[in-house]
């Protein structure tokens, strides 16, 4: 549960017994919640859980987080399955508006709350827990959350979103993702629709993701690409119109258009999906978007072109799951892709069925048919 995922293994030590933490009254005051209850969800040989614990002190003191435990629900008496201390405590807590000082992270003045970005790995021969519970190490006192589960939304299995090879699954989930770490307010609730959204990149050999002018945005591999349904579903919105952004550069960079809720996503389009379940795709090429709302959309059917539209820095699609249909007003939802070839490094290319992309990988969808 640091940075690099926590794991379950078959080979660690047997657990030792924990102690019973006897009821205490009055409760506790310190609130610790998921908002989104997670899904695992496989990749490359691991099962993932990707969630976060919101931790808000309603005491009339001051308190500091020590640690956190994740325990199965399911076996009361056992060890925690993941654990992190006060070394590492900091690097998983964020308090948006106080900075990045993991002591003063740890340090919750009355009425003050945190998050916590938690990911758990499981080898693929250990079995995930269908429930966890979450216990909160303060100073003086132990906060105990409410049991979640860990299969709460269905998965989808989509089909391929581009075509050819040499795109990277940029910016998928970790502490270092803004994606991840995308906390917003949208309408009165604090969200994060980007969860396991992708940034889709296109590089040569040499890990160069254009050839030519860095300022022409049709230097880039990316650009122009063919951006496809990934399934059978109906378009709820479609915008087209806004113009490419000229690529950021060490000469700097600005978008073509202000920044907005309305303008974030540039050229889009998202699909309905079904059973409360959004494909949406952003960054669109001008002039590219074939599709309108109400259009009924086939998967593998062109829909787009890769651009630079919105708040894209580079050439890439933009693409994500939600539970509605909005890029920022929404939770983000894990979601599977049928087949892709996947290599890490100088690694050998394997067919993975499935799964999500996660880490620093390169993927081939196979070819435009």
């Amino acid at each position: 549960m640091s940075s690099r995922p926590a794991r379950a293994s078959t080979k660690l030590p047997a657990p030792t017994a924990v102690a019973l933490v006897q009821p205490v009254f009055p409760p506790v005051q310190v609130q610790v919640r998921t908002p989104v209850q997670p899904t695992v969800l496989p990749s490359g040989g691991r099962n993932y859980l990707l969630y976060e614990l919101h931790v808000q002190n309603f005491s009339m003191e001051a308190v500091t987080v020590r640690g956190i435990e994740v325990l199965d629900a399911g076996q009361p008496d056992s060890a925690p399955i993941a654990e992190i201390r006060d070394g590492q405590v900091g690097a998983q807590l964020r308090q948006v508006s106080i900075g990045d000082n993991p002591a003063i992270l740890q340090r919750l003045g009355v009425g003050q709350g945190a998050v916590a970005f938690l990911c758990l790995a499981f080898d693929d021969k250990v079995a995930v827990p269908a429930t966890l519970r979450h216990r909160v190490l303060l100073d003086k006192a132990v906060a105990d959350g409410p049991v979640i589960g860990t299969h709460a939304t269905p998965l989808l299995v989509l089909g391929r979103p581009l075509v050819g090879t040499n795109w990277t699954p940029g910016n998928n989930p970790s502490l270092h993702s803004h994606h991840r770490m995308g906390l917003w307010v949208v309408d009165g609730s604090a969200q994060i629709s980007r969860r396991y959204a992708i940034d889709w990149k296109k590089f040569d050999a040499g890990r160069k993701p254009y050839s030519g002018d860095a300022r022409d945005v049709r230097a880039y591999y990316a650009y122009g690409q063919k951006v496809l349904a990934v399934a059978d579903g109906t378009v709820v919105s479609a915008r087209d119109g806004f113009p490419d952004n000229i690529p950021k550069t060490e000469a700097g960079f600005e978008t073509a258009l202000p920044v907005t809720l309305d303008t974030i996503g540039g050229n889009q389009v998202i699909i309905d999906l079904g059973n409360g379940q959004f494909a949406a795709y952003c960054h669109l090429q001008p002039g590219s978007v074939g599709v309108k709302a109400g259009d009924r959309v086939r998967r593998g059917q062109l829909l787009a072109r890769v651009g630079n539209s919105g708040d894209a820095r580079w050439p890439h699609l933009h693409f994500l799951v939600t539970d509605k249909p909005d890029v920022m007003a929404s939770e983000g939802l894990p979601q599977l892709f049928e087949s892709y070839r996947a290599k890490s490094g100088d690694q050998a290319w394997e067919t993975r069925t499935g799964e999500y992309p996660m880490g620093d990988v390169v993927l081939d969808f196979g070819p435009d048919t």
